[in-house]
């Protein structure tokens, strides 16, 4: 971040109200692919500050929807408690949680997948989100942006849009409705701090079905099948072959979509990242799963009764 960038930062968190305690101690957090992150601490309390970076539309990120879900999520005792929401100044403050941020190690514990899904199952049974998710109406929103955009996509990208499209139907003749998800929850937002999990960072919220939700934490923790499994399984509270299989599929159909999150990213964001590099990871993934001679079995595995 250049000096100007901080001087900025600096002058519009200065005219928060919550934050106007002095003296003021601002540090810059890790992470952030869509916004930037500061821990503020005052003699008033410790907050994160969340400054929106321009674009997410592209990325159909709504930052009212963000803030409304943040607070009912922070009601459901899961996500942060919401502090001051300014959206002329494009910030939302948080209540900052003291914890450890997990690793894709950490979460692939047998023990950590067991408070992973207790910690899903309390957002789950929340109040409604404002907003819904779906993966294929989001996917098609990204593919309309990237064509209008002329952005770059992986070499077979668009040959895989009938596999995609077959998940969707398999997925649709059991769907068990939806309820709140965060729908993005990679490793670092899981907050552990001994006596429970949080799930932070609700850009992507949304009614959703529940298997998205583990099956996104697979695909972007990167757990094997029996870790998969397993998750699936303590979320249910026994062993359901259909929901276990839902899930997998959904974290091959959420690979895909992600692929072009990340090239859009690649094309538009100003942040020294590789976003292209994240893009093909998630892609060479979801090209595999389609491809492989286990998603058929999906495919039939979902519409079985257990």
């Amino acid at each position: 971040m250049g000096s100007s960038d901080r001087t900025d930062a600096a002058a519009l968190l200065a005219r928060v109200p919550s934050l106007a305690g002095s003296p003021r101690h601002v540090t810059e957090l890790s992470g952030g692919l869509t916004n930037r992150n500061f821990k503020v601490t005052t003699p008033n309390g410790v907050f994160v500050a969340r400054l929106f970076a321009d674009g997410g539309e592209l990325l159909a990120i709504d930052r009212d929807h963000e803030y409304r879900n943040s607070v009912i999520a922070a009601a459901a005792g899961v996500g942060a408690p919401v502090v001051e929401y300014r959206p002329a100044d494009r910030v939302l403050v948080l209540g900052y949680l003291d914890g450890r941020t997990l690793t894709n190690a950490d979460v692939a514990e047998p023990a950590t997948l067991g408070r992973i899904a207790v910690a899903c199952r309390a957002l789950h049974a929340a109040d409604r989100f404002v907003s819904d998710f779906d993966v294929f109406e989001v996917q098609a929103r990204y593919h309309a942006t990237a064509v209008a955009a002329r952005v770059r996509l992986p070499p077979g990208y668009d040959e895989l849009r009938s596999a995609f499209a077959a998940a969707r139907g398999a997925l649709a003749v059991r769907g068990e409705g939806t309820v709140p998800c965060n729908n993005d929850l990679l490793a670092a937002n899981f907050i552990d701090n001994g006596e429970r999990i949080w799930l932070i960072d609700y850009e992507y919220s949304g009614n959703n079905d529940p298997c998205f939700e583990l099956g996104n934490i697979a695909g972007e923790c990167r757990l094997d099948a029996e870790a998969t499994a397993d998750l699936v399984t303590r979320y249910y509270g026994t062993a359901r072959r259909s929901r276990i299989a839902r899930a997998q599929l959904f974290c091959v159909v959420s690979r895909y979509c992600w692929t072009l999150w990340g090239a859009i990213q690649h094309a538009r964001s100003p942040l020294d990242f590789d976003f292209w590099s994240w893009a093909m990871e998630r892609f060479d993934a979801a090209a595999s799963g389609f491809a492989g001679p286990a998603f058929a079995n999906l495919l039939a595995g979902v519409q079985d009764q257990d």
